[in-house]
């Protein structure tokens, strides 16, 4: 999953560019991210094709992209081999049907470990939310769910509010307050960080990371 670091304390905001260029642009540099991130955690993951979990407007070829025809048909697997979903039908449902009970509830980041307390000796974080710009059924959620198809991080409102997806449910009932792809919208596309608990959006904030998270998502190894 993508996110903040030293040199970009701030994360990426709506912009998963990272150095493409015309139509898809996002969705490729974003699957690029998800390469150098697995690489970065476990020397010689980056080698797998990587895709990042994204639903935009079009490809390079003009045609609507919804995220869950881009990873595969599983299983998918967590870096310590902890089963998330064995196949696409497991995967769509609020939280991956037979996925690990330690994992299911709390999906992991790159290395393995929960988003919700990454650091046991630390306070739990407020990272839930998870950039998917799709709908329950992993399609694309509207035309203004993607910062522009993952292009843009200035924060106004030509870019929309992306969809985004729960990584572990904030309320443990049913539905949309649950669901790993599809439970919220993120207040705008600029960059920003915010992982302490502190209630709702704070007003005026347009970034990602604004009532809950970093501007992460979700990658997917076409291979197991």
């Amino acid at each position: 999953m993508a996110k903040a670091g030293p040199s970009r304390p701030d994360g990426f905001g709506g912009d998963f560019t990272n150095g493409e260029t015309g139509d898809g642009a996002g969705l490729r540099g974003a699957d690029k991210l998800c390469a150098a991130i697995a690489e970065d955690a476990l020397p010689g993951a980056g080698s797998k094709p990587w895709r990042a979990f994204l639903s935009a407007t079009k490809d390079e070829t003009g045609k609507q992209v919804d995220a869950i025809d881009r990873i595969g048909s599983g299983p998918w697997y967590d870096r310590f081999g902890r089963l998330v979903a064995a196949s696409k039908a497991d995967l769509l449902a609020d939280r991956p049907k037979g996925a690990d009970d330690a994992i299911r509830n709390d999906l992991p980041n790159e290395d393995g470990v929960p988003n919700h307390r990454p650091d046991p000796t630390q306070d739990a974080a407020d990272n839930h939310h998870m950039l998917t710009g799709s709908s329950t059924a992993g399609k694309l959620q509207s035309a203004t769910a993607t910062c522009l198809d993952w292009t843009s991080n200035k924060g106004d409102k030509s870019e929309g509010k992306p969809r985004a997806g729960l990584a572990w449910p904030r309320a443990m009932t049913s539905g949309s307050a649950t669901n790993w792809m599809s439970a919220v919208d993120a207040p705008g596309c600029a960059p920003g960080v915010r992982i302490a608990e502190g209630g709702g959006p704070t007003p005026n904030d347009n970034s990602v990371g604004n009532g809950g998270g970093y501007g992460g998502f979700y990658c997917f190894s076409m291979v197991p």
